[in-house]
């Protein structure tokens, strides 16, 4: 089937942070798309799927019993600490390597886990890009699960948030505590969690 034609897309707000787009196609539709993008970037523009904006981190802690590695996180958008995991933009250093989401995984988990991946560790690419992102419409992220192998224990650190970025500690759950949280729909807290910390948790319990 062919895809409908994009006519027109109007800027209908711009900032620093988020533009606002109307986009109108052959049909006589309009849709409204909220994207950190500049115009001739939207994802409704291409057509070829291109890079995500993202990346979100599945890390499983290798060890006697393996765990999921999560951590409370302060979201600005829900106004409350969240259950989540290591994730964060492909910034524009990334994008000049050869593979900018293997880049942006290991500099992501350096920051917000003080974990710095070597040889014996282990990246894959689960989904290259996925629409998930509540607030943005034009928002996607990779998928990607990480097996820490070498030695994680006394590398755990937080101190390496950057900006607005606000943490409070880990929770390294093990499958049992995984499906409990899953069942509950919150940790033992109270914290709710996002899609990709429910994708994380799901894949720990299949793949992990």
């Amino acid at each position: 089937m062919e895809k409908p034609k994009l006519r027109q897309i109007e800027p209908l707000f711009t900032s620093r942070f988020v533009n606002i787009y109307e986009c109108s196609y052959e049909e006589g539709q309009k849709y409204y798309v909220a994207s950190r993008r500049k115009e001739d970037d939207l994802s409704a523009r291409r057509d070829e799927k291109g890079l995500p904006d993202a990346i979100s981190c599945f890390v499983i802690l290798e060890g006697k019993e393996s765990r999921l590695l999560l951590f409370h996180e302060y979201r600005y958008p829900t106004g409350q600490y969240v259950l989540s995991i290591p994730s964060g933009l492909i910034d524009e250093k990334d994008k000049m390597t050869e593979n900018p989401i293997l880049s942006a995984v290991c500099r992501e988990l350096k920051e917000e886990t003080g974990i710095a991946l070597t040889g014996e560790d282990e990246v894959k690419l689960i989904n290259p890009l996925v629409f998930c992102s509540p607030g943005f419409t034009d928002e996607s992220t990779a998928l990607t699960a990480v097996h820490v192998r070498s030695r994680w224990n006394d590398e755990l650190s937080q101190e390496g948030a950057e900006g607005t970025e606000i943490f409070d500690g880990f929770v390294l759950v093990t499958k049992e505590e995984a499906k409990a949280i899953l069942k509950n729909g919150c940790d033992d807290e109270g914290n709710a969690y996002p899609l990709v910390t429910w994708a994380a948790m799901m894949y720990f319990l299949l793949e992990g």
